[in-house]
């Protein structure tokens, strides 16, 4: 976080301003398509409750009109109200938490950045940590994600109002401040752990970890508007992007109007992750792993770079959940904890290399 705060100008090596390369895009983007595919087949296909590949595509027809038979017995309810639920959730929770990556990495210039950054996980998990301490059932069962997803909205706007002074918001003020904010999170969290009972705790630490099993159809509906009003929009900044990779006042002086777009993302960013971390928990890495591998791949080049990051956040989630569910049978392995294991020296990795191709951080 500290090299995030102390790093110089945002001026990109010769790699990162290499322009993208359309062929490796391409071949990524039907890599990735494949590989959700499989992954989305196999994670069905797999569980306590073996179900044969071909059975899935016959119930998927069945359910379409386009012919095929439902699966025999209880494999029908068991695919359609438990496995599909669960991937569906894991695909747009992967979409959204790489996107809101990609982002931070486009706005703040560098390819440490992730989405707590800003403090929306933190704050996020304020919320549901307070909901289940205090007993809170206002909305039913939709009182932890509700309460979630309006404390992470919350937290960025304390946190960008913080950073904000004379009219502008200073990347590393801002950053600093997300800093703060997420440590004052850790401090709340850990109140009301403090004055939690056993059941409780239980519930806040799994929580924590993150998990896709509480995964419903409703649950879906409700986050499926939020996270594709995200997607579809993040898109449109993606020349901005560009442009910003060249450094503020340059952008400024080709007509980008940095403050702004700087506000609209992050409104897009606690879009994404709110509605992530609402129905998962906090589930970590993604968001900074996904978007720097295609970057390594198919180029910096926005365009490109925001699509492919959520078609591989997407399949990251799915096969990890596929993982979490399957490595430890019958135990489930919370999710957060498997991409944490993968995502944390991936990340001392990004971190020595990036150090290495500026010189230090001094």
């Amino acid at each position: 976080m500290t090299a995030l705060a102390e790093r110089p100008a945002r001026t990109p090596p010769r790699a990162e301003r290499a322009r993208t390369r359309p062929g490796a895009a391409v071949l990524l983007g039907l890599g990735l398509a494949v590989l959700l595919a499989f992954g989305v087949l196999v994670s069905a296909a797999n569980g306590a409750f073996a179900i044969a590949p071909g059975e899935i595509l016959s119930s998927i027809g069945h359910r379409l009109w386009l012919g095929g038979e439902p699966v025999a017995g209880t494999g029908e309810s068991v695919l359609w109200n438990i496995r599909f639920p669960r991937i569906v959730l894991g695909v747009l929770v992967g979409a959204c938490l790489a996107c809101a990556g990609a982002l931070m990495q486009g706005m703040f210039g560098n390819p440490l950045a992730e989405p707590g950054v800003i403090g929306v996980s933190s704050g996020a998990a304020v919320g549901a940590v307070c909901a289940i301490a205090f007993g809170l059932t206002f909305a039913g069962n939709w009182t932890i994600p509700v309460c979630a997803f309006l404390a992470g909205l919350a937290t960025v706007a304390i946190v960008y109002l913080l950073s904000r002074s004379g009219g502008r918001t200073e990347v590393v003020t801002l950053v600093l401040t997300g800093v703060a904010v997420n440590g004052l999170a850790g401090a709340l969290i850990g109140v009301f752990i403090f004055y939690a009972d056993n059941d409780e705790i239980t519930a806040i630490t799994f929580w924590q970890m993150g998990s896709l099993s509480q995964a419903t159809w409703p649950k879906i509906l409700a986050v499926a508007p939020l996270a594709a009003l995200g997607l579809a929009a993040a898109p449109f900044f993606a020349r901005r992007l560009d442009l910003l990779a060249l450094g503020e006042r340059p952008a400024r002086h080709l007509g980008v109007d940095v403050e702004r777009m700087r506000l609209q993302l992050i409104v897009i960013v606690a879009l994404l992750t709110g509605a992530a971390v609402a129905v998962s928990g906090v589930i970590g890495f993604i968001g900074l792993v996904v978007p720097h591998l295609v970057r390594m791949v198919a180029g910096p080049g926005h365009r490109t770079l925001l699509p492919l990051s959520a078609a591989g956040g997407a399949a990251v989630i799915v096969w990890a959940d596929l993982a979490a569910r399957t490595v430890a049978a019958p135990a489930e392995v919370p999710l957060g904890i498997l991409t944490a294991l993968v995502g944390s020296p991936f990340f001392f990795w990004l971190l020595r290399r990036t150090r290495r191709r500026q010189g230090g951080w001094a």
